[in-house]
């Protein structure tokens, strides 16, 4: 298995929809490349982090995080919710 590989087998192998013989082709890589183990690990470390984020929606914004962001954020947001304008002829 190549790095590529790994890569595109990821979201299967952490779902565990891998056969037995691709599964054991990643382990095998997995042991093998100190790259992909550190991708791996990042990878699921941001899942963890993600999923995180959601456990409270309306717990308060923490001091340390940019007013500028919070504005963009609510402004992207205000516009994903807005109807979409239809141009006449």
């Amino acid at each position: 298995m190549t790095c590529r590989e790994f890569i595109r087998f990821l979201i299967e192998y952490r779902s565990g929809a891998l056969s037995q013989k691709q599964h054991t082709k990643f382990e095998r890589h997995l042991a093998e490349c100190s790259d992909c183990l550190v991708y791996l690990k990042s990878y699921e470390a941001t899942i963890t982090l993600g999923k995180g984020s959601f456990t409270d929606p309306d717990a308060p914004v923490p001091q340390d995080v940019p007013e500028e962001l919070i504005q963009a954020i609510l402004t992207s947001r205000r516009q994903d919710k807005e109807p979409a304008s239809v141009s006449s002829p």
